[in-house]
Formats: structure tokens, C-alpha cells, sequence
């Protein structure tokens, strides 16, 4: 199973961030042992003062694909899930700055969290038009819409198989919107998918 990430697909994160808006998607990978799921606690590493949350809308791909062209690519994928790409932003500043491979900073153990469902689209209507959000203590962090992704899912999984074979079982965090931050130890995070608690965890 293969954790593709896309980084960048929201205008308003990339602003936050003061980072160029990106003209192709672009995308990295986490190994399997970066899933933190089963609502178990994320433990706050000792390598970074600085962890931050990314809540994403998660595609679970359903069938074997390569080179699938844009208008077939729906055939792919037809559950949708929800996840946090946690991300060491004090050490991918570092990388950044020496031009250096992010993953010290993204594929860390627990790093990608993912909830413990997924729901079928057919019960979510269009794929770019899902309402999700993240919860820090109860108050609302994040709230995103997937109609403002700047490349749409069906443009991801198009584009990632261009250069990697998609199998049954692999998993694609979509991007985050705007709001995210740092968490500490003692938080509660609870992502939605519209009003449907989708995860909610400690971190320890």
C-alpha cells in the first residue's frame, strides 16, 4: 500500500505559507509505518518542537491503474476518508532551506493519521463538493471544501499514474486547506466529514 500525499492543492494554505501556487500538482510519499489509525494517541516526537496539523480528505484508489487519462479517472476510487498529514514544519524548514528531500519533516512514525472509516461517495454526492473540518479542543481550526482544491481528484489520480502504477488499497491525501498550526501535547483533535466524526484522538 502506497500513503501519496499532494502538497499545495488549496490557494489560501499555500498563501499561508507563503509558498508559490503550484501550475502541476505535486505530490510525495509516506511508508506504511507513518499510519496512526484506531483513534490511538499520537506521541509528540523528540526531533521536532514543532508538529503541525494538515487535515485532508483521503481517496482510497479501487482499482489497478496506470497512465489513466482525467476522464476515466472516477472509475478509480468511490470511497472517500479523512486524515492528518502531521508534518515536523521546524525540520522541512530546514530541508527547505538546503534544498534538501522533505521526508525527515513528513514521513516520520504516526505521521499519517487516518480515520477509521470510509465513506462511499455514492452517500456524499460530488467528489468537489465535500464539506470537512478539524476540531483542536473543541473550536474549529480548519473548515474546507473540496471545490476549492486547485487540482481536482480526478486531475490527481490522473496525474500521480502517469508515474507510479495505483493498486487496490493505496491512499491519497488530497491537500489541506488553510488553517493549519501547531499542536501540543495535552490537544484533542477531531476531524469531520460534513457533521460525521471521522477521527478524534490525543496527542500524548
Amino acid at each position: 500500500m502506497k500513503i501519496i500525499c499532494i502538497g499545495r492543492n488549496y490557494v489560501d494554505h499555500a498563501k499561508e505559507l507563503d509558498n508559490p501556487i503550484p501550475s502541476e500538482p505535486m505530490f510525495f510519499l509516506k511508508p506504511d509505518s507513518a499510519l496512526l489509525i484506531k483513534n490511538k494517541p499520537f506521541f509528540y516526537p523528540d526531533f521536532s518542537t514543532e508538529i503541525h496539523y494538515e487535515v485532508e480528505l483521503v481517496v482510497k484508489i479501487s482499482r489497478l491503474g496506470k497512465h489513466i487519462e482525467e476522464r476515466f479517472a472516477h472509475r478509480y476510487y468511490n470511497e472517500v476518508g479523512l486524515g492528518i498529514d502531521f508534518t515536523a514544519r521546524d525540520l522541512q524548514r530546514k530541508a527547505k532551506e538546503k534544498g534538501h528531500p522533505w521526508e525527515i519533516a513528513k514521513a516520520f512514525d504516526q505521521s499519517a493519521v487516518l480515520g477509521r472509516d470510509f465513506l462511499p461517495l455514492e452517500d456524499l454526492g460530488a467528489i468537489q463538493n465535500i464539506n470537512f473540518s478539524l476540531e483542536r479542543n473543541g473550536e474549529i481550526v480548519q473548515n474546507g471544501n473540496s471545490k476549492d482544491m486547485i487540482f481536482s481528484v480526478d486531475k490527481l489520480v490522473a496525474y500521480v499514474s502517469k508515474f507510479m502504477t495505483l493498486k487496490i488499497g493505496d491512499i491519497i491525501y488530497t491537500g489541506t486547506p488553510a488553517g493549519v498550526g501547531q499542536v501540543a501535547i495535552g490537544d484533542r483533535l477531531t476531524g469531520k466529514i460534513n457533521d460525521k466524526a471521522m477521527f478524534d484522538f490525543l496527542v500524548k
